[in-house]
């Protein structure tokens, strides 16, 4: 069975800023740093999940205070939509007899 190697955190943003920024292939990078390609992947995808959640705050508050917003607009346009249905169908129903 293998043992897991122990990186420090420097040495994971140092491979992550390589990968990304380097215009070789990630898995170039990853066997120049003798690091597994998987996990050399996951390094980088944690990376993008932190600066995706790490940056401004209220960048990300107001996203989704508008995104409310939008949901509950469409949401109520779909409530008048599915009433102006019953009603058509209630009419065509009774014209149909």
């Amino acid at each position: 069975m293998s043992q897991k190697k122990a990186y420090t955190a420097e040495f994971k943003e140092a491979a992550v800023k390589l990968a990304v920024e380097s215009e070789q292939s990630v898995n170039q990078t990853a066997r120049e740093l003798g690091v597994n390609v998987n996990t050399l992947h996951t390094w980088i995808a944690k990376y993008h999940r932190q600066q995706s959640t790490e940056g401004d705050g209220k960048v990300g508050e107001q996203h989704l205070y508008e995104e409310l917003k939008q949901l509950r607009r469409e949401n109520a346009r779909l409530k008048e939509e599915r009433e102006l249905l019953k009603k058509a169908a209630a009419f065509f129903a009774k014209e149909s007899r």
